[in-house]
């Protein structure tokens, strides 16, 4: 589980104008709230932020006036086309308390060749401790035969981690190829009996 500092700074100009400044100023407009605390509005250098958030359930302690709070992504804003950060929401968590969370599934071994591997649900939720998430798990697909699914039921969890979502949830399903080929009848070209024979290559000579 990766745990990333990050210093933030208090907002004190806010609406859209003030957004975009800081965005301009590669600053991403943030706010972090739970556990009945109230809200804080701050900033984050988007340089640093945007490679904390390369990892999935990133813990990021951010640094406010010589105070530090543990926190974890919880909505991430980017634009739509140029894919920049927009704006992030955090939410305050514990060392030692569990917090539901979505991990990435990823597939492993070799299912039936004869079928096509489909990505049903590329991530399952699990109730965990905030400190201990798992970066990714996996699901072992080996010999899965075509017209088969796994669910998140199948998926191994480390000790400590409970399944949230549900156990008949499709994770991977392999698809049937089509067995179906078209029969082409043989085109026969047509000859045309009435055209006139090709005349001889040679003449008989009179005798």
């Amino acid at each position: 589980m990766a745990e990333i500092t990050i210093n933030g700074v208090v907002r004190t100009e806010f609406g859209k104008g003030a957004s975009r400044r800081a965005r301009r100023d590669g600053l991403v407009p943030a706010v972090i709230y739970g556990h009945g605390e109230k809200p804080q509005h701050i900033t984050l250098l988007a340089r640093e932020l945007d490679v904390a958030l390369k990892q999935s359930n990133v813990l990021l302690d951010i640094v406010i006036d010589g105070k530090t709070e543990l926190t974890l992504p919880k909505a991430i804003v980017r634009h739509p086309l140029k894919q920049i950060l927009e704006h992030i929401d955090l939410v305050l968590v514990r060392r030692g308390e569990k917090v539901v969370v979505s991990v990435p599934v990823h597939a492993t071994g070799e299912h039936d060749r004869d079928g096509i591997l489909e990505h049903v649900n590329t991530t399952i939720e699990v109730r965990v401790e905030a400190t201990a998430i798992p970066s990714f798990l996996e699901l072992d697909i080996t010999g899965l035969l075509a017209g088969t699914s796994l669910y998140a039921g199948d998926v191994v969890l480390p000790a400590g981690v409970e399944l949230e979502s549900d156990v008949k949830m499709i994770v991977v399903h392999i698809s049937e190829r089509s067995t179906i080929v078209e029969e082409v009848a043989p085109v026969v070209a047509e000859v045309d009996v009435t055209a006139e024979a090709p005349a001889a290559d040679t003449e008989k000579k009179d005798a």
